[in-house]
């Protein structure tokens, strides 16, 4: 991978981390059309995941406040506890312990919510880093399936809930919707707030949720995936590499701040109707045997 690769990636990586269109399968075809390491599926995944640092520092630093406040009310509550010094908080809605802060809270929703990925993404790690995953017949289908998935989250959704009045089951059935983002074409931000809609949350506290939600998988499988990436990548890449992450957290930091700003005023049509144009022209192609499914 030389740098013009890598920035290549960290564009396509930042725009679409964020933005519910599939990181994914935006990077398979960046990756194909540079002709990334010739395509061999194990280290286009392990490049994939390290440029996904990029992406994951730009949501500390875009929520940088919400982490700060989130970690010491987590500590701060529950050493109280322990300790016998717990604190009475009002307004907790039945939804969470009144020993606990809203933000403590938040912090027990992540972890919540990242337990359903962490089991399935250690149980089919080996399918998910394999070629099966870059197939374009399962990205243009995922592309469309979460499209309609997410149209319908926006129609029934009610759209009336903060994070504050979250409770486990919410947490749970964004967890639950981010497995989807293992299967490329999903997207993690798509399937995630696509999950908070259907929970009823409003569509800027689900994008917010989803992000929150994204540190815990992003953080396991890019440190994983940076071990793994010494023995497959070669020597020279780790330059393009890094300026490649560079690029992506930039640009990704960019992107929240524009998602976030978009779904103040507007609903997710617009996305909805990309990945149906987009998932049909692929399917399209591949049917017309213009596209190989595979590398």
């Amino acid at each position: 991978m030389d740098v013009i690769q890598a920035i290549i990636l960290g564009i396509v990586q930042g725009l679409t981390e964020f933005i519910p269109i599939s990181s994914t399968g935006h990077l398979v075809f960046a990756s194909r059309y540079t002709d990334l390491y010739g395509g061999n599926p194990e280290q286009i995944t392990a490049t994939m995941a390290v440029i996904q640092l990029g992406t994951l520092a730009a949501v500390f630093v875009y929520f940088a406040s919400d982490i700060w406040n989130i970690s010491v009310s987590f500590v701060q509550d529950h050493f109280a506890l322990i300790s016998g010094n717990k604190k009475n908080y009002s307004g907790t809605n039945g939804v969470r312990p009144i020993w606990m802060s809203e933000d403590s809270w938040v912090g027990w929703l992540i972890i919540i919510g990242s337990i359903p990925v962490g089991i399935v993404g250690l149980l089919f790690k080996d399918t998910i880093e394999g070629a099966l995953t870059k197939n374009l017949w399962l990205i243009g289908s995922m592309l469309i399936g979460v499209a309609l998935l997410l149209a319908l989250a926006e129609y029934i959704g009610k759209q009336r809930k903060d994070i504050k009045e979250l409770g486990v089951i919410d947490a749970l059935v964004v967890g639950c919707s981010q497995v989807l983002a293992l299967v490329p074409g999903a997207s993690r931000s798509g399937s995630t707030i696509m999950g908070g809609l259907f929970a009823g949350l409003k569509r800027e506290t689900a994008a917010r949720f989803s992000f929150l939600l994204m540190i815990p998988a992003i953080t396991a499988s890019g440190l994983l995936q940076l071990y793994e990436a010494w023995h497959i990548l070669p020597d020279d890449t780790w330059i393009p590499l890094l300026v490649g992450t560079i690029v992506s957290g930039i640009v990704g930091y960019l992107a929240i701040w524009f998602l976030l700003a978009f779904l103040r005023r507007y609903s997710t049509a617009i996305f909805i109707i990309y990945r149906i144009i987009l998932g049909g022209i692929i399917l399209i192609l591949l049917w017309q045997g213009v596209l190989s499914p595979q590398v």
